[in-house]
């Protein structure tokens, strides 16, 4: 592989994705055959100041060019070239959020992230104006709610973007977004796969009664689709990208894509009727859908595949938090014995463990509201344990149970879109921490869901080699090619990973824990009201 790996490197073969997540960026340089051969990362966290969650633009840079200096000395240290070339570049990043300039190309005020809450007035009005769900963190959202605020630099506002979009400004002075990227800034129209005319109309008619007069399609950057140019590597992101100066420009640039795109796209998601589980520290649920909902729903975003299939998504704040502070507490428990605790083994034993259960979870209840629940309507949470006397309180369903409600917000959801909306699903990819342990949080999902769940080993490799397939996808497609039948001849070949199909008898049981865990949202509530 070392030769192979290093002549693609020399040739400048080799296609380059960078991912901006929450805490972390990533590099990943894959091969001809789309398979990873370096990586590079630098540890990030964002900034609380004046209220408003963010990262300064010195971070962004910063951290960018550290972690393509890290993937340039995995490159050297593994085989002893230097990255002159490559043949294609993806920059990805968490999708949403506001990066407002003026046409001096100034950022007019701090970056606020997809975290923050600051745009309730601004969702609820755009939700009811458009007949559509409009969720916080989205661009729009938090353009409309400056304006509201009358803040000072909407006058000056000549550019609207994203991380990501930002990035590959920057890199090649194009300014264009994925469709995937701009599904989260505002709804894209599935006919046209481009922004929805007639919401960006009624848009326009709302902000000039409230003084604003721009046109979104002025400031907002041009919708491209997966594969379409999106314009190359200027000697001047050259040198941002690299500090050392070697890569040359002139590299082709895919379309900015946003963590749910690259997701997709790693996990082999991107065909209708096909859905991604993402279940760690926060859980959400990707479906790929037919066709639109017959409603709006306050509790399903709905984004685009980076090909512009329209995607309804559940996206809930809680996963395993409780359920891992749970397992601290039999660690520290067993160590009280002076027995040495192996956490792999420990998680393995415990979540085992869990399938001995009955399938209701004989009678328990628990909720994992580290932090609020939207899709249940909870601000705050409280993390709760609560039973019956004559609940059957033993390990096997105690471990059940916290398995269960570490998805119970997220089964909420999925019942308003496999349920109410009838949505037809033929394959569900989880990944994740949740399915670490062989089959058992890919049996607790299938119940959840009803539906056959595929794990592969190549999900963990994350959005950045998302992105660098997107990139991929760019230069290497064949005419006409989609991007659901290149990822599965040219990445997937086939890998549909281990895959398992719902027991019955456990989808009867999670039903059950279902309406015992609605039924006590109000204790929850009791919870959040009494404990301050």
């Amino acid at each position: 592989m070392g030769l192979d790996a290093k002549s693609t490197i020399e040739a400048g073969k080799a296609v380059l994705g960078i991912e901006f997540g929450s805490t972390r960026i990533k590099a990943v340089l894959v091969d001809g055959e789309n398979k990873p051969i370096a990586s590079g990362s630098h540890e990030w966290e964002n900034q609380l100041e004046n209220g408003i969650w963010t990262y300064s633009l010195d971070a962004i840079w910063a951290g960018l060019q550290d972690c393509y200096r890290d993937m340039s000395d995995d490159v050297k240290k593994k085989y002893g070239v230097e990255v002159e070339s490559l043949a294609a570049i993806g920059f990805s990043a968490m999708m949403h959020g506001y990066m407002a300039f003026n046409k001096d190309d100034e950022l007019l005020v701090p970056f606020r992230t997809w975290r923050n809450t600051i745009t309730g007035q601004a969702s609820e009005e755009l939700s009811e104006l458009f007949q559509y769900h409009i969720p916080q963190r989205w661009s729009i959202a938090h353009l409309y709610q400056a304006i509201l605020n009358g803040e000072d630099h909407v006058s000056d506002i000549a550019f609207v973007s994203t991380l990501a979009v930002y990035i590959h400004w920057k890199m090649t002075g194009c300014k264009v977004a994925g469709v995937g990227e701009a599904s989260g800034m505002f709804p894209i129209d599935i006919e046209t796969k481009d922004y929805n005319a007639r919401m960006m109309a009624q848009f326009e008619e709302l902000a000039a009664s409230k003084g604003f007069s721009q046109k979104l399609s002025d400031i907002f950057p041009k919708v491209l689709l997966a594969g379409e140019d999106a314009g190359t590597l200027t000697e001047e992101g050259a040198k941002l990208l690299d500090v050392s100066g070697k890569l040359k420009a002139g590299i082709p640039i895919c379309p900015p894509e946003g963590d749910a795109g690259t997701g997709m796209a790693a996990t082999n998601s991107v065909a209708v009727r096909t859905g991604n589980v993402s279940a760690g520290t926060s859980v959400f649920a990707m479906l790929v859908l037919e066709k639109d909902l017959k409603k709006p729903h306050e509790e399903i975003d709905l984004v685009t595949t980076p090909d512009g299939n329209l995607v309804a998504m559940v996206h809930c704040n809680n996963c395993t938090s409780d359920l891992n502070a749970w397992v601290g507490l039999f660690k520290e428990f067993a160590e009280a014995f002076g027995v040495e605790v192996d956490m792999n083994k420990l998680f393995g034993t415990l979540y085992n463990k869990a399938l001995e259960g009955d399938k209701d979870c004989g009678g328990l209840l628990a909720y994992n509201y580290f932090s609020g629940e939207h899709v249940t309507g909870f601000d705050e949470g409280r993390p709760l344990f609560v039973r019956t006397p004559n609940s059957k309180f033993n390990l096997a369903n105690f471990m059940r149970v916290n398995l269960y409600t570490s998805l119970g917000a997220l089964k909420v959801g999925l019942d308003i879109l496999l349920k109410e909306e009838d949505v037809k699903i033929d394959r569900v990819t989880g990944h994740g921490g949740l399915f670490k342990t062989k089959g058992v949080g890919q049996s607790i999902l299938a119940a959840a869901m009803n539906t056959p769940i595929s794990v592969m080993e190549t999900a963990g490799e994350g959005g950045a080699w998302g992105i660098a397939l997107l990139a991929s996808y760019m230069v290497n497609r064949k005419d006409g090619e989609s991007l659901d039948v290149f990822l599965n001849e040219n990445v997937f070949n086939g890998d549909e990973g281990t895959q398992m199909a719902p027991d019955a008898a456990d989808v009867a049981g999670f039903d059950v824990f279902t309406e015992r865990y609605k039924a006590g949202l109000a204790i929850e509530r009791a919870a959040v009201e009494s404990l301050k």
